[in-house]
């Protein structure tokens, strides 16, 4: 066995390494085997004889698709993966479960039973973040997930669950991520409105389920992080963009906003009037999915979340189109693009079409005196020529600082 010399003054003295290893404080061990990767946190067990069951102290649990890709890896036919291996290791589990992750990939079939087996199980000892991810189908959940009322961190993928009669919302959850979840028996914002310290809120499905109302979203006073779809807000086909934007902007500590527009059917504004700038003041970062560059209203949508954010650091924008070919450009950016005023971004990533109204949307950016570097993919542009003629366009654009890169891809 390998000795550790400690020296004090002229003396020394011999330690053992495996004593070292084993009087570590518990608290210490299970830092460390919580850092590690699931099936090497158990081999720890090998260190020393006062390991052999330290893996029992985990807090952290988590089968993500690394972990189901290592098996797969291995040359076992996990396919039909043993879930009764995750229950005996729950049982032998000693310390608090605060972080269980379980991440399902098409490759691996789970029991049903034995899911809702662990969410029960994992709930009755306070679990304080759980996410749980289901690729290939819709899982039912059992509503124990809503009695859990300690959890801080809720992430849900590809799942359908109901709360139980006596819910009244998750007191302590800081974050909440939604991707194509169908809540029965209860509307999505009700959901909302009941975990009032909500800080990241993400509501993602294209097969709109629930129904959000905005005004329910507005009233987290700390909310930091949105993600949604806007094909999911309440009775969107009846509601002007630039009330739901001005909605948005009541959110006094609101840093990072991401919308996709997918489906989105708004009501026409009145007239042709540009909308009234709407204040973000502490916005730093930007996602835009799904923009038609050819359509005015989407345009006044990113002329207004641009005017409106004068401290906007990272933006990206995902151009898409109803048509294969555009129809001709019913207005031009170039005007309101000059009323940004001084802009503070740094990155910029574009995927783009080459329209004109997109080349002027660049030109504002370049306006910026910190602007570090615009990413640009042009896999919406089919034509070599176009792609030439687009980079000839943005080669001529004068660029306010001077460490500024353009990169087409």
């Amino acid at each position: 066995m390998e000795l550790v010399h400690g020296r004090s003054g002229k003396s020394s003295k011999s330690v053992p390494l495996e004593d070292v290893i084993g009087s570590m404080p518990e608290n210490v061990i299970t830092n460390i085997i919580d850092r590690l990767p699931l099936q090497e946190a158990i081999r720890t067990g090998i260190l020393s004889r006062n390991w052999r069951y330290k893996w029992t102290l985990l807090s952290q649990l988590v089968f993500d698709y690394d972990f189901f890709l290592f098996l797969k890896g291995s040359g076992d036919d996990i396919m039909h993966f043993d879930g009764k291996n995750i229950s005996r290791l729950l049982l032998h589990l000693k310390g608090a479960i605060t972080n269980f992750v379980l991440d399902i990939p098409e490759f691996i079939k789970l029991d049903v039973e034995d899911v809702n087996h662990w969410i029960v199980f994992l709930c009755r000892i306070g679990i304080k973040k759980f996410t749980l991810i289901h690729e290939y189908d819709e899982l039912k959940l059992p509503a124990h997930i809503f009695s859990c009322l300690e959890l801080k961190h809720l992430e849900l993928g590809s799942c359908i669950s109901g709360p139980l009669p006596c819910f009244r919302g998750f007191p302590n959850l800081l974050s909440l991520q939604l991707d194509q979840v169908r809540i029965q028996d209860c509307k999505c914002g009700n959901l909302i409105v009941q975990s009032p310290l909500l800080e990241i809120l993400s509501i993602t499905d294209f097969v709109a389920r629930s129904e959000v109302n905005l005004a329910e979203i507005v009233k987290l006073e700390n909310l930091k992080e949105l993600n949604l779809s806007l094909c999911l807000l309440d009775n969107m086909t009846m509601t002007r963009p630039s009330n739901i934007f001005h909605q948005m902007s009541l959110l006094p500590r609101l840093q990072s906003l991401s919308l996709n527009f997918r489906k989105c059917k708004f009501l026409a504004e009145a007239g042709t009037q540009r909308w009234v700038s709407t204040a973000f003041p502490c916005l730093k970062t930007l996602k835009l999915n799904q923009i038609d560059f050819s359509s005015d209203t989407m345009l006044s949508c990113v002329v207004a979340m641009l005017s409106g954010a004068p401290n906007l650091q990272t933006l990206e924008i995902m151009a898409a189109y109803e048509n294969t070919i555009p129809p001709p450009l019913i207005c031009s950016l170039e005007g309101d693009c000059s009323n940004f005023g001084l802009l503070q971004l740094q990155y910029v990533v574009l995927n783009i079409r080459a329209l004109d109204n997109e080349v002027s949307l660049i030109k504002s950016m370049l306006g910026s005196p910190l602007l570090k570097k615009i990413l640009i993919f042009s896999n919406l542009i089919n034509d070599g020529n176009e792609k030439f003629r687009l980079a000839s366009k943005l080669l001529m654009l004068h660029r306010a600082s001077p460490v500024a890169e353009i990169m087409l891809l």
